[in-house]
């Protein structure tokens, strides 16, 4: 044990110790309600507005190749970070114990292929979850749509009792949870406005809307 602390932070273990340590707070400060899931979470877009040169274009593009093929942009920041933080630290351990490193240039040069070996593992590891995080994010995308459309009241509702309301789409309706407004009621047949959504009990907020 006393072996593992002080390789963990001596001068090569130091980096993955301190990023295994920070993925850890941040998962407990989310866990406990501190922060939210979203917290620190960026967006890595996949294409970007920018007018370059051909060899800048071409450098931008191999960016982002290699940031997808890693699964960065398809899942949270946070989650990859998780993934990559631990097998990092694993590694560098592991090459701190049984290559017997006496120099710190030669095991902070160590550091480079234990994490290229690291990023392979976090691929690994991730690539289930990027479908579910893809259909999170549709189902996400769908709810903001909807929010600003007029729908059609099928079973009554009021700001006390729950009712139902169709929205139309290029398929079938679609068929929401809503709940008025304070203080309005709609009945069956009538128009409304989707606009808000509450999350917590997966009910759209409505109100009536009258058409000119």
């Amino acid at each position: 044990m006393t072996e593992l602390i002080q390789a963990a932070f001596s001068a090569v273990g130091i980096l993955p110790t301190a990023l295994l340590f920070f993925v850890t707070l941040y998962w407990v400060a989310v866990i406990s309600g501190l922060l939210d899931l979203d917290f620190l979470d960026i967006e890595i877009e996949a294409d970007l507005n920018l007018e370059t040169e051909a060899d800048g274009a071409s450098s931008v593009a191999w960016l982002n190749n290699a940031l997808g093929f890693f699964n960065l942009g398809k899942v949270p920041l946070m989650v990859f970070l998780t993934f990559l933080a631990l097998p990092f630290w694993i590694i560098t351990l592991l090459a701190i114990h049984y290559l017997q490193l006496e120099s710190v240039v030669a095991g902070w040069a160590m550091l480079v292929p234990a994490f290229v070996a690291a990023l392979f593992i976090s691929k690994v590891f991730t690539t289930p979850f990027v479908k579910l995080f893809a259909a999170l994010e549709k189902e996400h995308a769908s709810k903001e749509t909807i929010i600003g459309q007029v729908c059609t009241v099928v079973l009554p509702a009021s700001d006390a009792e729950l009712g139902q309301a169709a929205v139309k789409t290029a398929g079938a309706p679609l068929l929401l949870n809503v709940r008025a407004t304070t203080g309005q009621s709609l009945l069956k047949g009538q128009s409304a406005l989707v606009i808000d959504y509450n999350a917590e009990n997966k009910i759209y907020l409505i109100e009536p809307y009258e058409t000119i």
